[in-house]
């Protein structure tokens, strides 16, 4: 079975109470969990995950690779290229990158292990899957299928 990654919206909308088998925790979703954490204990919740992801082998780190793809695809969606997955892409204003940056670094390092994003920033994920082509569904439908 690949592995499953879930985005930080995934978090935020569905609280899953636990993580399903194979639950391989993208270090940028643990970065954006962290930086919105309301109080010290859900501090220390996210850390506690964190140390248990790395000693298990489960936490996924963008390599110095997978910022270079990931600003190769930037730099397509400011550019508004073509893709070899769906034509030309709308351009993506400036002001829009350091909100991607985030979501293009979660999808490449999601690609490179093989593992299944489950998200629900539809728009901008189809975006970045044009030049990205991660395997990905949408948290509503993923959990429909979990009951």
């Amino acid at each position: 079975m690949p592995g499953i990654t879930f985005d930080t919206s995934i978090f935020i909308a569905y609280r899953p109470a636990e993580v399903p088998a194979g639950f391989i925790m993208s270090a940028v979703v643990l970065q954006e969990l962290t930086a919105g954490a309301l109080d010290k204990s859900e501090l220390q919740r996210w850390d506690a995950a964190r140390h248990t992801y790395e000693k298990t082998g489960r936490l996924l780190v963008p390599t110095g690779e997978d910022w270079w793809l990931a600003g190769k695809v930037l730099n397509s969606l400011l550019r508004g290229l073509k893709s070899k997955h769906g034509g030309l892409t709308p351009r993506l204003p400036a002001t829009e990158k350091h909100r991607i940056v985030r979501d293009v670094l979660i999808a490449r390092t999601a690609r490179r292990a093989g593992a299944l994003l489950v998200m629900d920033n539809v728009k901008d994920f189809q975006m970045i899957r044009r030049f990205c082509p991660v395997h990905m569904v949408r948290g509503s439908d993923y959990f429909r299928r979990k009951r």
